[in-house]
C-alpha cells in the first residue's frame, strides 16, 4: 500500500501534509473551523506558507477558504475514504499491469531488493513508498505518474501507525506482486495491486465509521 513521506519538505508542504492527515483520519471533522493564527503558531512560521497550505487543501476539496480567512473543514465520510482508495487502486493496478510488460530485468531485480528492504526497515513508511514508487516508474508512463502523485495524497502518512497489522499484510502482498511481475503476468499484477490498495481503504473507512459512531456529529463552529 503506497504512502507518502515528506523528505526535506518545505514548511508549506509539511503543514499541508499534517493538516491533510488530520482530516483524512477524522481528527479534524466536517464543520470544524480552523484558526490561521493558531496553525501559524503551531508550525512556528509566518502566515504565508500556512495560507498556501490551506489553499492547497481547498483545491483538494478538504477545506473551504472564505473571505477574511474563514476556514472550514469539509472533511470526508467513511465512504469518501473508500472511494478515494478505489480511485488510487485503479491507477496502481494499471501501473502494475504496465510494469509487468515494460519493466526491464534490472528494474525487476531492484524491485525485489526494495521489497526486502520493507521487511527489515525501521522506517517502514519510507521503504514502502520507495517500493511502490519503483513499481509505478517501471510502468513507463509519465501521464500515469502525474495521476498517481495526486491520488496517493488520500493515504495518511501515519497509516501504519493507525494500522500496524497492515505492515505484515503489505509484505505478503508485495511478494505476490513481485511474483506476478516476474512472470510478466499483467492481469495478475493488476489484481494484486488493486486488492492491496482496496484493503487499505476498507480498513481506513471502517476505522472512520467507528470513530464517527463513538464521537457523533461534529460540533459546528469548533476551532482546531
Amino acid at each position: 500500500m503506497p504512502t507518502r513521506k515528506a523528505i526535506g519538505a518545505t514548511v508549506r508542504a509539511r503543514a499541508a501534509a499534517e493538516l491533510r492527515d488530520r482530516i483524512l483520519t477524522g481528527l479534524l471533522r466536517p464543520g470544524d473551523r480552523l484558526d490561521l493564527d493558531r496553525i501559524t503558531d503551531e508550525f512556528g512560521t509566518s502566515r504565508t506558507p500556512v495560507r498556501e497550505a490551506l489553499l492547497e487543501l481547498s483545491y483538494e476539496g478538504l477545506v473551504t477558504v472564505a473571505p477574511r480567512s474563514a476556514i472550514t473543514v469539509v472533511g470526508l465520510t467513511p465512504q469518501d475514504a473508500v472511494d478515494n482508495f478505489a480511485v488510487l487502486a485503479a491507477l496502481a493496478g494499471k501501473a502494475a499491469e504496465w510494469a509487468a510488460a515494460r519493466a526491464s530485468d534490472a528494474e525487476l531485480g531492484s524491485l525485489a531488493e526494495l521489497a526486502r528492504s520493507v521487511a527489515s526497515a525501521e522506517d517502514v513508511v519510507t521503504a514502502n513508498w520507495r517500493f511502490h514508487r519503483a513499481v509505478n516508474l517501471a510502468a513507463g508512463s509519465t501521464r500515469l505518474q502525474t495521476y498517481l502523485r495526486q491520488a496517493v495524497r488520500v493515504v495518511p502518512t501515519n497509516y501504519f501507525e493507525l494500522f500496524p497489522e497492515q505492515e505484515e499484510r503489505s509484505r505478503t502482498e508485495h511478494a505476490a506482486l513481485l511474483d506476478a511481475l516476474g512472470r510478466r503476468d499483467g492481469a495478475a499484477a493488476r489484481a494484486v495491486a488493486e486488492a492491496h490498495v482496496l484493503s487499505a481503504g476498507a480498513a481506513l473507512g471502517d476505522w472512520l465509521a467507528a470513530r464517527s459512531s463513538v464521537n457523533g456529529p461534529a460540533a459546528s463552529g469548533k476551532s482546531g
